[in-house]
């Protein structure tokens, strides 16, 4: 998923999570799908505990994060 894509499907917001990105239109911090993706929750467990997740939502949390990695600025509009 390419950078474009996942912006997407991630925002960071002040009044939201105290601005972390989450998923946009929900409160699902990209952490939090981070996070059970490696704990070893599968898609399909994330996708039935929130309904409100989608696959590509998942997907673009997962190209987020390897954007982050490369260690370069990656611009979040507001």
């Amino acid at each position: 998923m390419a950078a474009q894509n996942w912006l997407d499907f991630i925002v960071a917001d002040p009044e939201i999570c105290h601005g972390q990105p989450c998923i946009k239109g929900t409160r699902i911090m990209v952490s939090v799908v981070l996070d059970n993706l490696a704990a070893g929750v599968t898609v399909e467990e994330l996708l039935r505990s929130y309904p409100s997740l989608s696959r590509e939502a998942v997907q673009a949390a997962v190209a987020y994060a390897a954007d982050l990695a490369r260690e370069r600025i990656v611009p979040m509009p507001a």
